[in-house]
């Protein structure tokens, strides 16, 4: 068919009727856009270009019990510049003045800077690094430079904040001292005494807008924050740092002498129960130590001869036996069932009176004084371990504490040689502070505390929460019983052959129990046995200040064993140390006091020798040091016969001086 000039009229009709209603369409869905949908798209294009940031908080300060800096948060902060958003005349007059100052700053050519800015402009990047990680004084420094000074907007100067925690002390106490930290998921992991206070210390979040620019990176819109970030509250802890640095290098010391695996110490207040010390250090590959774990509050174990102390106080309570009673020790084995009894001691000690067994610490006394004793009515010796608390945690807010065992009659495990097991520390196990906690109750009459790491919660100088002592029971057993095992305790230490003895001093007096528990007693092969070594106890022995026990995990056998050996000597550092610190002090009552006839003759003597003699004065009645001192300042030869006051003078008053060279007093 031939185009004909009406065809294609017709079809330009079309067309244009097609673009029509094309533009139409396009304007409805602009309009559909912008009425109906606008807010979701721009919402949408809002949250891919600017987001909400959340600002992390200062943490509180962690303190000592004298105010010294445990673990503070540091600010840190980043500097980077947007070369964007800089003048073209700013840039070029001051971009050399600020690589100037950047470079006396941090030690590097200027040139080295103005290059890196020159690059940054030339590819318009709006997030160049300058410097990562500087102190607060270098962050206001390198604000006041040329162009940064200029803000934001004008100088490109833009400021990334985070906070550090440091931790003054380094290594010592770092596990005690602790960490809180979270994950992507926001799942915390809490350690130590910073994830136990956590909720004082972490503060509240701020808010802070941050715009996206190139290769994904976020930079902050304006200077000032959302929502403004509250900083943690101050904690001050019990922890003395003295007390602390003492602990941890005396354990140090006694670890790498005998090679051990690890070990704990702590330290308590009497009275109190303030942890003023605590230190836990393990083993490296390399046979270094550091803080690993929390051993003191998290290891549950056999604790050996130091649960001695609870049996025999069980067995004295319920009037078993006393301390004279007499046990015979078997030549040093005692066989029970399929099971035998063994002391430290080769032939044992004979027979012997039960405080004895305590001092040189007889597996075999101990074992038949509780099984004889109680292998008819077992529960009962085993409520009265409960009732004193040795079954329950002390929870303590630090997370992690090991949980005690104390079995009970018709328990999984329990068995005909329970009794005589658990006797002298075997079939128990107790953590490091739990067993602190019981020695520190009778070390301070009876009363078991619940162990203590923090004093207060503090806004800058204002007290927001106070914690006091915890009791957790007011009276473990008797005032009788009490006595009769401090002394007990004490002649560990003080007494030949008390497995302490070699720890005594003369200068200052300690008491305490010895303990060494096989590990691995299952084992066979004497060469892979392992050992607990333990001290526990308190200082001074008459009036304790201060309890402490120190366990050693697995030292190396052909170095020692024992506890006396192993422990006690740490024990005995820190006490001695402390006690250094802190001596004993006598008061010595005031010495002044009102005496009328002294002062009457202090006066006549000051009245005499303040007068221009030109004769004899009349000493009669003063007393003679007096008189002595005033005739002597005379130029005049004093011979004294007698003591006290003067009763006659030799030469009369009034006679010229010029005439007399010596006088004779009489004294009564």
């Amino acid at each position: 068919m031939a185009i004909t000039p009406k065809n294609i009229m017709t079809r330009l009709y079309i067309v244009a009727a097609c673009l029509f209603f094309f533009a139409v369409a396009v304007v409805f869905k602009l309009v559909s856009i912008q009425m109906v949908q606008g807010e979701k798209y721009k919402a949408l294009a809002m949250k891919r270009t600017e987001k909400m940031f959340t600002i992390a908080p200062n943490r509180g300060n962690l303190y000592s019990d004298d105010g010294s800096l445990l673990a503070t948060s540091v600010a840190k902060y980043t500097i980077r510049f947007d070369a964007v958003t800089v003048s073209q005349h700013d840039f070029e007059s001051l971009v050399q003045p600020l690589s100037e100052a950047l470079g006396n700053h941090f030690g590097r050519q200027p040139s080295y800077y103005e290059n890196r800015f020159r690059e940054a402009r030339a590819n318009k990047n709006r997030y160049m690094l300058v410097a990562r990680n500087i102190e607060y004084s270098d962050y206001l420094k390198v604000k006041s430079f040329p162009l940064f000074n200029k803000g934001p907007y004008k100088g490109g100067l833009i400021v990334e904040q985070r906070t550090v925690r440091e931790h003054p002390l380094g290594k010592i106490a770092e596990r005690s001292v602790g960490y809180e930290r979270f994950d992507e998921n926001g799942y915390a992991t809490r350690v130590g005494l910073e994830g136990a206070f956590g909720n004082y210390l972490r503060g509240i979040e701020g808010k802070r807008l941050k715009q996206k620019i190139a290769k994904g990176q976020w930079k902050p819109i304006g200077l000032d924050n959302i929502v403004e970030p509250k900083d943690g509250y101050d904690v001050i802890s019990t922890i003395n740092i003295n007390i602390q640095d003492i602990a941890h290098h005396a354990l140090l010391t006694q670890l790498e002498k005998y090679r051990a695996e690890h070990g704990c110490v702590i330290v308590m207040e009497t009275q109190t129960g303030e942890i003023k010390a605590i230190s836990n250090l393990g083993r490296t590959s390399d046979g270094k130590y550091y803080e690993r774990l929390n051993y003191a509050i998290g290891e549950s174990h056999e604790p050996g001869s130091t649960f001695k102390l609870m049996s025999l106080v069980a067995a004295l309570e319920d009037g078993k036996v006393d301390t004279s009673t007499v046990i015979d020790t078997e030549r040093g084995r005692w066989r029970i069932y399929d099971r035998t009894v063994r002391d430290s001691k080769h032939g044992g000690y004979g027979k012997i009176s039960v405080g004895r067994a305590f001092e040189v610490s007889s597996n075999t006394a101990f074992a038949k004084i509780i099984h004889e004793n109680y292998k008819d009515e077992p529960g009962r010796f085993v409520n009265h371990l409960m009732n004193m608390g040795l079954n329950q945690e002390l929870n303590m807010p630090i997370k992690g504490e090991g949980k005690p065992v104390i079995r009970f009659p018709g328990d999984k495990g329990w068995s005909g040689v329970s009794l005589a097991w658990m006797s002298h520390g075997y079939e128990v196990s107790l953590t490091p502070l739990q067993t602190l906690a019981f020695y520190n109750a009778i070390a301070n009459g009876g009363e078991l505390l619940r162990p203590r790491l923090i004093k207060e919660v503090r806004e800058w100088n204002k007290t927001i929460q106070r914690f006091d002592k915890k009791v957790i029971n007011p009276s473990i057993c008797s005032e009788e019983t009490i006595k009769q095992v401090q002394q007990l305790m004490k002649n560990v230490v003080e007494k030949e052959h008390g497995t302490g003895h070699r720890l005594y001093s003369p200068n200052f007096s300690m008491a305490g129990k010895t303990g060494t528990a096989q590990k691995n007693y299952v084992e066979r092969d004497p060469d892979k046995l392992a050992y607990i070594s333990t001290f526990a106890g308190y200082f001074p022995a008459e009036n304790p200040k201060y309890s402490c026990i120190v366990v050693i995990h697995e030292p190396d056998k052909s170095v020692g064993y024992y506890g006396a050996d192993v422990s006690g000597p740490v024990f005995k550092s820190i006490a001695q140390k402390i006690y250094a610190n802190n001596p004993v002090i006598d008061e010595v009552e005031d010495l002044r006091f009102e005496n009328s006839e002294l002062e009457t003759d202090y006066q006549r003597y000051f009245a005499e020798a303040q007068k221009d003699h030109e004769f004899v004065p009349d000493v009669k009645g003063m007393s003679g040091m007096d008189a002595i001192s005033i005739l002597e300042n005379l130029g005049l030869e004093v011979e004294v016969k007698g003591n006290g006051k003067v009763k006659k003078q030799s030469i009369s008053k009034g006679t010229a001086l010029k005439k007399v060279k010596k006088i004779v007093l009489e004294l009564s």
